[in-house]
């Protein structure tokens, strides 16, 4: 990356498909959609001339309620042509959680499809909106959503709604001028994304990305990696997170690399894609690349095709990295580290650290932006290297602010443009980064900091430890004390007694959990990371604290 480029999201698509033609853009193996960057551009720029004759215009707010869709992939790259705002949303919200996005958003539009897992999004939206049942499409009047006017579905047809394939016909009604002209209005610092926090704690909050943040990002990032024309990516990610849509998508567009997306996420879905398309990268949080390799099929699966990708999303754990390079052939595998905040990558390993860099660090900070780190308690002190204290990052990746929350915004980025990130970091004299955890998971046992990263890290090391996170319980004598959740492999077994004695034998006693809880399952948001805030409350249910007293059970019974 040698310099920042400035253009917009949908020039950036023009410009690939002239430079890479009759190359791969997108293949999917679950539907019948396989496009060159040629083909998918002419297919975004129908969507795009439809939705300006539907009555979008630059600076509405839309929102996509889906899974990994083809549409919405044209959706995405359709409304940045134009200057529409896309407004991501997490595909696991249920009604509660859709109206306060939409109302929070100011959304006029909603895209919705019939593939979410546990949830009727058509019910759910008749239940918000009961009066769409009888408004003709593009003019529904909510009293609970005044600004949501028009919906379309992905899918199938249903009363007050758009269908997919109706969009395209109103372009007939925007001229050739016309639609220049939209194309020419948008500005690379123009406003065109907006991502919602995952909300593992309070109400989620509306991060505002422009072109130049992902677009850049996109291509750091795929610069990182090495990435070419030449390369195919397998995305199970979802798009509605910085994971899919810049780490993914943006990654890809960028170096003329293909996408070869999944609806959604499954262990079978990745390796058979993997193989049959001849993937040569994939991405997944720790939790998928767990399940890959654990799954019962996996040794029937070819994985000589791969050789990078992305793992990242929450801390990854020494071991599956470890095993992820050897036994998936992503030998040149890379870690991120960021927040939907800073679009989110602020640093990156790369193929060609070593081993030891990849499975200790986070990487170096990405080009054309600035790090550093801060005591926590002042924000103002630097501290020196291998001291640890709050990561913060300034420069194009970061977000232009919260929707409509300037006091929120005000706390996370300062006047200066540094964004607080509230992770705890310590960097070497080569400066590369480890993230220790977040400030607020930090554990403070009788006044030793306790970080559930280096003991999370250090269980996995066990023969018959699947997964395991660390949380902090209150304690009448300590403060704080260390709660260990343990998923344990198939057919393994293991007792609180020899995991404790694990941990004791190698690191210091006061690291080892006071309490131990077998699980099968970890709570999770739909971006693959796990809600350590209902972990947290789960342990206390469990220990049955009042107040600020531990009453001991015997976690064996």
């Amino acid at each position: 990356m040698k310099k920042l480029l400035n253009i917009t999201v949908g020039e950036l698509l023009e410009t690939i498909a002239k430079k890479y033609p009759t190359r791969p853009a997108v293949k999917y193996i679950e539907m019948d959609y396989a496009r060159t960057y040629y083909e998918f551009n002419q297919d975004v720029d129908r969507i795009a001339r439809g939705l300006l004759g539907m009555g979008f215009k630059k600076g509405d707010h839309t929102a996509i309620w889906a899974t990994n869709y083809p549409q919405w992939l044209v959706l995405l790259f359709a409304t940045a042509k134009i200057g529409v705002v896309l407004v991501t949303v997490n595909t696991n919200y249920k009604e509660t959680e859709l109206e306060y996005l939409l109302k929070n958003s100011n959304s006029k539009a909603l895209f919705i499809c019939d593939g979410l897992k546990d949830i009727d999004c058509e019910k759910t939206i008749y239940s918000i909106c009961p009066e769409l049942k009888t408004s003709k499409a593009g003019r529904l009047n909510s009293k609970r959503l005044p600004l949501l006017k028009t919906l379309c579905s992905l899918d199938n047809w249903y009363e007050g709604m758009y269908n997919w394939t109706q969009i395209e016909k109103f372009g007939v009604l925007v001229s050739d001028s016309e639609y220049e002209k939209a194309r020419r209005a948008c500005k690379p610092n123009d406003l065109i994304n907006m991502q919602y926090t995952s909300g593992t704690t309070g109400f989620p909050k509306g991060v505002m990305l422009t072109h130049n943040n992902i677009v850049n990002n996109g291509m750091a990032i795929g610069d990182c990696m090495k990435f070419t024309e030449e390369d195919r990516l397998c995305i199970p990610v979802p798009f509605f997170h910085c994971f899919g849509l810049v780490l993914g998508i943006m990654a890809s567009v960028t170096h003329g690399t293909a996408m070869v997306p999944l609806l959604f996420y499954t262990p079978m879905k990745v390796m058979h894609t993997v193989e049959y398309e001849k993937c040569t990268a994939v991405h997944g949080v720790p939790t998928m690349f767990i399940g890959i390799l654990e799954h019962r099929d996996f040794a029937k699966y070819d994985y000589s095709s791969l050789r990078t990708g992305i793992m990242a999303g929450s801390p990854c754990p020494i071991k599956t990295m470890q095993d992820v390079m050897e036994k998936m052939n992503m030998r040149e595998i890379t870690i991120t580290y960021g927040q939907t905040e800073a679009s989110p990558a602020c640093t990156m390993t790369t193929v060609d650290d070593t081993i030891e860099r990849k499975v200790s660090t986070v990487g170096r900070k990405i080009p054309f932006v600035e790090t550093k780190i801060v005591n926590p308690e002042n924000r103002s002190e630097e501290m020196p290297i291998g001291v640890a204290g709050e990561f913060c990052v300034k420069g194009y990746n970061v977000m232009k602010g919260y929707y409509n929350m300037p006091e929120a915004t005000s706390k996370a980025v300062d006047k200066d443009g540094w964004l607080y990130t509230g992770d705890i970091a310590t960097v070497d004299k080569d400066g590369y980064y480890k993230i220790t955890g977040r400030i607020k998971d930090m554990i403070i046992r009788g006044g030793e900091n306790l970080f559930p990263k280096e003991i999370e890290d250090f269980l996995y090391k066990h023969p018959a430890v699947k997964d395991a996170q660390i949380v902090a319980v209150p304690s009448e004598r300590y403060g704080e004390e260390a709660f260990a959740f343990i998923i344990k492999k198939d057919g393994a077994q293991v007792t609180e007694k020899e995991l404790r004695d694990f941990i004791l034998n190698n690191l210091a006693r006061h690291k080892v959990p006071n309490y131990f809880y077998f699980v099968n399952e970890f709570p999770m948001t739909a971006s693959g990371k796990i809600k350590k805030f209902e972990l947290r409350e789960q342990a206390k249910e469990i220990l049955n604290i009042k107040g600020n007293t531990v009453k001991f059970v015997d976690m064996e019974e």
